[in-house]
């Protein structure tokens, strides 16, 4: 969360999270009247009359923000979300992920910026925030067990902490469905994610992907190199013998990309992936972002890899 704040300000945030009573109504959302359903958990002599200012800085954000019903009070995103098209198509676009227009997010008196460092560079977005005194929470989750964090932090922010449990819930629900599922099978094929065709980049052990494989009933291929994203030379992949390449272009419709590319690879046309049509190409929205939709990747997955183990019904 941002600490910087000019003195004059009421601090943004308490100590469980959530936004302060005293910065609610320097911002003019509550009043006296009394509310006993405050979603803030404030006593009866403060309420929120009208919906917060939501700004969200990655596709993420932006989909964890909708998960929570928080759709109608986002008033900017970042130029990379696309989901869903209905609500963010009608807002106003505040720049890339690396060239955010700060002054612009300024000029729109968010109540709350959802920041992030999914992408290396993000960090002058934080700080050009933290100096302008703009209430920030800043996401980063590396796992399904940091998302989960993220939506209850999300949650406990916007008040809306029980929706944040009820969403949560559901997902590990889900994501419990897919491992009973696969938890009898014996054979766990090998994966090759890769999220950029030149050069080569692919997730590191400490991103969620290798989980998510995992969780499918694979293996990611890259899951021994530490960090996030790690980039593996072509041989390397070669030597390594993935069963399945799964092409996820960071930010490339799914249409634009060329599988072309990974056939045309010295060497590449050796691998049995390929010989036996298992190059595939990915929604990326689905494995690319930390978001509640990472588990309808997973289930997308499971399913590629294990058809048997699932009914139609279950697809």
């Amino acid at each position: 969360m941002g600490s910087a704040q000019p003195d004059a300000s009421p601090p943004h945030f308490d100590g469980q999270g959530a936004l302060t009573r005293e910065f609610l109504l320097a911002r003019g959302h509550c009043c006296e009247s009394g509310c006993r359903n405050c979603p803030y958990g404030f006593d009866a002599h403060a309420r929120v009359t009208h919906p917060l200012r939501l700004i969200s800085l990655c596709p993420s954000n932006t989909e964890i923000a909708e998960a929570l019903g928080l759709g109608p009070s986002l008033v900017g995103v970042d130029d990379w979300s696309d989901w869903p098209p209905a609500l963010v198509d009608r807002l106003p676009r505040l720049g890339p992920d690396l060239d955010i227009d700060v002054d612009a997010i300024e000029g729109l008196t968010p109540d709350l910026v959802l920041a992030s460092l999914s992408v290396p560079g993000m960090e002058t977005n934080v700080a050009e925030l933290e100096r302008r005194g703009l209430p920030h929470l800043v996401l980063d989750p590396h796992s399904l067990d940091d998302l989960w964090l993220d939506i209850a932090r999300v949650g406990a922010v916007t008040g809306t902490s029980s929706r944040a449990r009820d969403v949560i819930a559901e997902l590990r629900q889900r994501v419990a469905h897919v491992q009973t599922r696969v938890a009898a099978v014996t054979r766990r094929p090998r994966l090759y994610w890769e999220w950029w065709p030149k050069p080569l980049f692919a997730p590191g052990e400490r991103n969620w992907l290798t989980e998510l494989s995992s969780l499918a009933g694979g293996v990611s291929i890259t899951a021994h190199l530490p960090g996030d994203a790690v980039q593996p030379t072509p041989d390397e992949v070669l030597a390594l013998a993935p069963d399945f390449v799964l092409l996820v272009w960071t930010g490339v419709a799914r249409e634009k990309v060329r599988p072309d590319v990974v056939k045309k690879r010295p060497g590449w046309d050796r691998l049995e992936a390929l010989q036996c049509d298992r190059l595939l190409v990915l929604e990326e929205g689905l494995y690319c972002r930390p978001s509640p939709r990472l588990i309808d990747g997973l289930e997308e997955l499971a399913a590629i890899l294990h058809p048997h183990c699932f009914e139609k019904k279950d697809r």
